[in-house]
Parts: C-alpha cells; structure tokens; sequence
C-alpha cells in the first residue's frame, strides 16, 4: 500500500519562498503522476501544478512562473518550489498520486503567508 508524507509548509511573509516535499512509499512511484493541490479556508481544494511520470508538468494560472514542480525518481519524492509567495497562497497544501484509477493522499502540510 502506498503511503505519502507531505512536509516543508511553514509560515512566510509574503515575496519569501519555501519547498515542499512529497515522499512516497512503494515501488510504483515512477509509473505515477504527481500532483500539488490546496485548499484554503471555506475554499474548494484546487489543483496547484501536477508531473506525469515522464516529466510533463502543468499549473494553475495563478501559480505559473513562481511555482515549480519537480520529481526525483531515485528518493521517491515530488517536490513544490515556491517563490514570490503571496497572501492568497495561503492554504493547506497536499500531495497526490495517481496510477491507473487508484489514488492515494499525503497528510497535508501548512503553508501560511503573511503580509
């Protein structure tokens, strides 16, 4: 069974940058697609950038050009690269993987950015 752990959310202020990680357990992390979403206060979780397992990425519009998402086979690992945070990044932010019609999610992680 496949198991996630998010880490790297903390408190910012805003224009900071921070990364995230994503460790997964098993062996079918490479044939997986990655993603990053987030879900603010009274908000809907949203998808925030995704990698498929051959490296093709996407973003939300509102993300593209300070976030950055990246995979490292050898440690299992999804990454979130963060820069020019702002307010409105504010959220708890989660970590999926999707293989076929399976999923699977980390526990979530903090990221708080202040003004």
């Amino acid at each position: 069974q496949v198991q996630l752990v998010d880490s790297g959310g903390g408190l910012v202020h805003v224009g900071g940058s921070l990364r995230l990680s994503c460790v997964a357990s098993g062996s079918i992390f490479s044939f997986s697609t990655m993603g990053w979403y987030r879900q603010a206060p009274g908000k809907q979780r949203e998808l925030v950038a995704v990698i498929t397992s051959v490296g093709s990425t996407n973003y939300v519009d509102s993300v593209k050009g300070r976030f950055t998402i990246s995979r490292d086979g050898a440690k299992n690992t999804v990454y979130l690269q963060m820069n020019t945070l702002k307010p409105e990044d504010t959220a708890v932010y989660y970590c999926r993987l999707t293989i076929f019609a399976n999923e699977c999610w980390g526990q979530g992680t903090q990221v708080t950015v202040s003004s």
